[in-house]
């Protein structure tokens, strides 16, 4: 999802129309020709993935009659009349279901996986560190997957903006007029410094476990593990997902802290601007929805049970990865309800 889009809803119904009508239509061609579907038993990493259960035979017609009906909900809700009642709440519900199916059931722990590796992957490519074959991980199963996590995030986009356009609300900013309670800034800063603090501590615990196995604690998992993990290097994995998270946890913070909203001193050229509240709303936004796909994958997968005999410290910090997702999401929309101003739309204050 674009700033643009965010700033001018309008386009974004004819947007996610575009992208799902485009995966709709490979769905269709893979239902006719009987291969490329990328998700299930196809996927070598789908062990983590809800979309096991669904048999491939079945899986391209079910996801090119979703993409291609969503499509066209989309376009619908494109247009400016209000239907009658009981065809926006069809709409309304469809949209949310599908939106929410593509963005947190179909993406996995995978797409948060490859987002906290991605700076090792990029910086250590021409060192030939780690030692991994990118074709192999950068491959058609993952693109179908960042794809579905853009489709979900521009379909609830869309759905959003039609929902509040429908209600007589401003569609870029939802206001209606009589903003008050929860959505005031007062309010917001309240809650939001609580759901901050929260998506912050989780990830912070989860960094200590990985962390600790770098620094010669080996932290809920046997010895002859620990020392797997240095013999081979992939304790090095477990740091880097653990400076992912912890560089998280700090970021999180900057929502309810002063340099989150004004550059700090020691950057040099921007040190006292004003930060542009998308700047940290996107990239937010962007990691609440991967970590509550992540979890959900992760928590549905029999195996995760069954590490190290079952719960220990090592596995323990994930548990909480279902409350870090949606307390990452209300923090942000805590900063965005604090921070956006007038709207440019509706003019709004």
């Amino acid at each position: 999802m674009t700033t643009t889009s965010i700033r001018r809803p309008g386009r974004t119904a004819p947007l996610a129309a575009g992208w799902l009508g485009l995966w709709g239509g490979l769905a269709l061609v893979g239902t006719l020709a009987g291969a490329g579907y990328p998700f299930g038993a196809n996927d070598a990493y789908g062990e983590a993935s809800l979309l096991r259960l669904l048999p491939v035979r079945y899986g391209p017609p079910v996801f090119a009659a979703v993409l291609l009906s969503a499509a066209v909900a989309a376009l619908a809700m494109a247009g400016t009349a209000r239907p009658p009642r009981p065809l926006r709440g069809l709409l309304l519900g469809y949209g949310w279901v599908v939106a929410v199916a593509l963005a947190v059931v179909v993406p996995d722990v995978r797409v948060l996986m490859i987002l906290g590796y991605l700076p090792m992957l990029v910086i250590g490519a021409p060192f030939g560190w780690p030692p991994v074959d990118y074709a192999q991980i950068f491959d058609w199963t993952l693109a179908a997957k960042f794809s579905a996590l853009a489709a979900g995030l521009l379909l609830a986009a869309a759905v959003l903006a039609w929902q509040r356009r429908t209600a007589g609300a401003c569609a870029a900013c939802g206001r209606d007029g009589d903003e008050a309670g929860w959505t005031a800034p007062e309010a917001a800063a309240r809650w939001g410094r609580w759901a901050a603090w929260t998506a912050a501590a989780i990830p912070l615990v989860y960094a200590a476990t990985r962390l600790a196995w770098a620094l010669g604690f080996p932290l809920g998992i046997s010895r002859d593990l620990f020392e797997e993990l240095h013999q081979t290097g992939l304790v090095w994995a477990g740091v880097g997902l653990g400076t992912f998270a912890l560089l998280g946890a700090v970021l999180t913070l900057g929502l309810v802290q002063r340099w989150g909203e004004v550059f700090p001193r020691w950057m040099p050229g921007l040190a006292g601007r004003r930060v542009p509240p998308m700047l940290a709303v996107v990239p937010a936004t962007l990691v609440a929805v991967a970590v509550t796909a992540g979890s959900l994958g992760e928590l549905v997968t029999p195996e995760f049970w069954h590490v190290e005999g079952g719960l220990t410290s090592a596995t323990f910090p994930v548990l909480f990865w279902p409350l870090w997702g949606p307390a990452l999401g209300a923090a942000t929309l805590a900063y965005n309800l604090r921070r956006r101003g007038a709207c440019a739309r509706c003019r709004r204050p």
